[in-house]
């Protein structure tokens, strides 16, 4: 099984361990993962405007480099850049004139967008095209004993419309966590926002998020937080000492991304988790737990 593959900037720097695990996972699964030649940054953000179209010029120029390698659907691991890509795939396949638009501005680009390509969350990608079940059977190191709390975000499950799991409770990473041999938590923190981007200029709030969101899992007896998105890893990993100031009673937790995890269970090569990049260190839980 072949997959174009749209990583996104941040997996090639702070987050690689996201992108390395993604990889060498899905070969553990028998999927050849075929990185999209020349993309470039998804935007970000959704620009929300009617008429803000300048936002949709990059997430269109992605959709151009698939079709520009005849693919018909690529797969990202990041809720963000899914979120990006996926809204303004919708935004353009429902406006002939808005597509129109953004071909002629993207003039000097071969081919024009038709609105003929699928984007796909990995998650998605292997609930619905590989299966939990050859993911569980294709685990080499089972994360017995290891509780998770399978945080989603904003991002992944909202708006509704580009969501591929209920957006109130989802369930698709604790039945991946499961096949696993993990144990998800119950975790009713699970869709809330971590702070985003008010970590540049409002870190406290981020903090009071972080404090919530984590001591959540905490006080539900998870031993670590499974993500996909390097903005919410980012401050639910790094804004925990602030949450410790803010609550003495705060308990620090693990923050990984979910193909970590599958790494693991998959038996994929450790330089590949990239252990050191984490703020508070996985390591102690993971030994614990006979995972280290």
């Amino acid at each position: 099984m072949k997959l174009s593959y749209y990583p996104g900037c941040t997996m090639k720097n702070a987050a690689r361990n996201f992108d390395e695990t993604t990889v060498s996972s899905l070969a553990r699964l028998d999927v050849e993962v075929k990185e999209l030649d020349r993309w470039n940054c998804c935007g970000t953000v959704h620009g929300l405007a009617s008429d803000d179209l300048i936002h949709l010029a990059a997430p269109v120029s992605n959709l151009i480099r698939a079709r520009e390698e005849d693919a018909s659907e690529f797969m990202t691991s990041c809720a963000m850049c899914y979120n990006t890509l996926k809204r303004a795939n919708q935004r353009v396949r429902a406006s002939k004139e808005t597509l129109s638009t953004l071909n002629d501005f993207l003039s000097l680009e071969e081919t024009n967008y038709q609105g003929d390509v699928e984007v796909r969350h990995l998650l998605e990608f292997l609930r619905d095209r590989v299966g939990f079940d050859r993911v569980a059977a294709r685990v080499v190191k089972p994360l017995t004993g290891l509780k998770v709390a399978c945080y989603y975000g904003c991002m992944l499950v909202r708006p509704t419309e580009v969501a591929f799991d209920d957006s109130e409770n989802p369930r698709v990473m604790e039945n991946l966590a499961t096949a696993l041999g993990a144990t998800p938590v119950p975790f009713p923190a699970k869709t809330e926002c971590c702070g985003a981007y008010h970590v540049v200029d409002r870190p406290d709030i981020v903090a009071r998020r972080t404090e919530r969101i984590v001591g959540s899992a905490h006080d539900h007896q998870a031993d670590l937080v499974l993500v996909s998105c390097p903005l919410c890893a980012h401050n639910l990993d790094h804004r925990q000492a602030d949450a410790k100031r803010l609550n003495p009673d705060f308990h620090h937790l693990p923050v990984l991304y979910f193909t970590q995890a599958m790494a693991i269970a998959l038996g994929c090569a450790d330089a590949a988790l990239d252990l050191d990049l984490h703020h508070i260190a996985p390591q102690p839980v993971l030994a614990d737990r006979g995972l280290g």
